[in-house]
């Protein structure tokens, strides 16, 4: 019999036998759901009951597969398959989904990327979140990550240029995507911030790697630079030198060409504004080269102390001896190759005080790894405003720092 009339009636009976089988457990009977009187009726007739079977009713599985082979002249297996599709073993299908899953969460943390960029505490949130969507797919996700991670940072570099060049796709990097949001993950964790939550919180951690949304809105602040070139950026530069006043370039400028010095220097880099602030009250025109990162380096802050790196010129790095400011230190030397100055533990306990603004949360300073622990012990912050007198010995002092 190959045509599935004789199911009339069976089918919940037959619909749980499939189900129960296809679980890849050892099964000897079946529980009966809900039926109707005719559905009794046909039950009763197939396994030559004396009675009608209710609801709820247990029937061994051997004398529902006796009773359909006598009828159908095929295997009981044979049947279910034709009538609901082939017989599956969930048990076996969720096993081989388990060493699936763990192959790809070995993968990734062995990955070369996860390893050189210290990525174990995003591979860990990874993981606790799941997979998501396929193994295929999740996997090709983080492939793409990685890809992306392992170029940055990337100083002025536009989100779709960076998309368009390691991916093939100028939108894959587009915000709500699933690679945009492990990207942006790996670089909340990396940097100790929130993950964000909203455009402009995304926008600002794309920053910390010097990737922008476009070239006028990201700026730095800079003085004392004596440029020699021709460039719009080398123009800016020489006249607010000449003036004795700070200037700020934006990132248009730098993609016009970085400012050439006239001989090779030391560029102090510092944190906050008021430094520069202080050293242009203080100094005027006699200032040194110095910029500022106003916080987390914007991308045109990164474009031009990485362009002022490879020019030769050495960077030296000052900021907040807080949680936030080592954190921003370890990204600017990182980004950069800039030198730690005066950010010492010998630094912090010549300048900390009993009392004043907390540290907040702490991680490692890669430069020192006594500094962490003397901040977490004092709990409280040596804010750069504070030491400026220091900086300004070291920096009208060309060899010292």
């Amino acid at each position: 019999m190959t045509d599935v009339g004789w199911a009339d009636g069976l089918q919940p009976l037959l619909r749980e036998c499939h189900r129960r089988l296809s679980t890849g457990k050892a099964v000897t009977s079946v529980r009966l759901g809900s039926v109707d009187r005719a559905q009794q009726g046909a039950i009763a007739d197939l396994l030559g009951l004396v009675s009608l079977p209710a609801a709820g009713a247990r029937i061994r599985l051997d004398d529902v597969a006796t009773a359909v082979e006598q009828l159908t002249r095929r295997s009981f297996t044979e049947s279910l398959s034709a009538l609901y599709g082939p017989i599956g073993d969930q048990a076996a299908d969720r096993e081989r989904a388990a060493d699936a899953r763990a192959a790809l969460w070995t993968w990734l943390h062995d990955h070369s990327v996860v390893r050189t960029l210290d990525l174990e505490p995003w591979t860990r949130e990874v993981e606790a979140s799941g997979v998501r969507g396929s193994i295929d797919t999740m996997r090709a996700s983080l492939e793409s990550a990685l890809l992306v991670l392992g170029t940055l940072p990337s100083p002025g570099e536009s989100l779709p240029v960076l998309a368009g060049r390691t991916l093939n796709d100028t939108h894959a990097l587009d915000p709500g995507t699933s690679v945009s949001s492990l990207v942006l993950g790996a670089l909340a964790v990396r940097s100790g911030l929130p993950r964000p939550r909203r455009n402009a919180d995304r926008r600002a951690l794309w920053r910390t790697v010097g990737v922008v949304d476009d070239a006028l809105s990201s700026t730095v602040l800079v003085a004392g630079i004596p440029a020699i070139g021709n460039a719009p950026a080398d123009r800016t530069c020489r006249l607010g030198h000449e003036d004795g006043r700070a200037i700020v370039l934006t990132l248009a400028d730098l993609y016009a060409g970085a400012p050439t010095l006239a001989r090779l220097a030391t560029v102090w880099v510092v944190e906050n504004p008021a430094i520069i602030s202080l050293a242009m009250a203080d100094l005027g025109s006699e200032v040194p080269p110095m910029v500022c990162t106003a916080g987390w380096p914007s991308s045109a802050a990164l474009l031009l102390l990485t362009s002022l790196a490879r020019s030769g010129n050495l960077l030296r790095y000052h900021g907040d001896l807080d949680g936030d400011g080592i954190r921003i230190a370890a990204h600017v030397i990182d980004a950069t190759g800039a030198i730690p100055w005066r950010m010492s533990v010998h630094d912090y306990r010549q300048h900390v005080e009993g009392r004043g603004a907390r540290v907040g949360r702490v991680t490692p300073a890669p430069w020192d790894p006594d500094l962490a622990p003397a901040l977490r012990e004092h709990g409280v912050a040596v804010l750069e405003e504070t030491v400026w007198d220091t900086l300004r010995s070291d920096i009208t002092v060309p060899s010292a720092g």
